[in-house]
């Protein structure tokens, strides 16, 4: 499997342009996005325009690799994952065409061939979608508990739980899971849609 950019980037001059691979074969997108700070660094660009700070990309996948915030993050955790980028991880990225980095200047930009490799990422709201689903299985679990004991008790003519309200308790069910089911309906609406 090989990789194909669309156009090479208008950053580039010509002698660049020629020395800057247009493709990639699988064993090379592997290579590249084996390291997560490369794939956080690509997560980055992938919402940038244009040229971005090194410094921006580096404070940015600093505060995701310690789950908090770029103004909360302390001086050596962003030390760290920048020598790290400069180093290393951009220079990678750089010479294989994913990416123009101007090293002197601290300027990163994403290529045309860095959009054939944003597939490969996940989404970072992945795991938020996992929460979510653990939230609704026990909203369901909790109907199943409600349910399971109303039955019971409507079976065994517990207090007000009669033969004569079976009815009212069989709808109560109903509604109770339609009402879930809905919710997480609109709920799940509501991500896909971006809210």
């Amino acid at each position: 499997m090989t990789i194909q950019a669309d156009e090479p980037s208008a950053v580039l001059n010509e002698e660049e342009t020629a020395a800057t691979p247009s493709t990639l074969d699988k064993d090379k997108v592997h290579h590249l996005l084996k390291n997560e700070r490369r794939r956080q660094a690509l997560r980055y660009l992938r919402d940038c325009e244009g040229p971005v700070q090194m410094r921006d990309v580096a404070e940015q996948v600093a505060a995701w690799e310690h789950d908090t915030t770029v103004q909360a993050l302390m001086s050596d955790q962003r030390q760290r994952v920048y020598i790290a980028l400069y180093q290393a991880h951009l220079p990678a990225l750089d010479e294989a065409g994913v990416i123009d980095y101007n090293q002197s200047r601290g300027i990163v930009e994403k290529t045309p061939l860095a959009s054939r490799l944003m597939h490969y990422l996940e989404d970072p709201t992945d795991d938020e979608s996992n929460d979510d689903d653990r939230e609704w299985e026990q909203y369901y679990l909790g109907a199943a508990g409600v349910s399971t004991v109303a039955l019971a008790l409507t079976t065994f003519e517990v207090a007000a739980f009669t033969a004569a309200a079976a009815l009212p308790v069989a709808l109560g069910v109903v509604l109770l899971y339609g009402g879930i089911s809905v919710a997480h309906v609109l709920s799940d609406d509501g991500v896909a849609d971006g809210d």
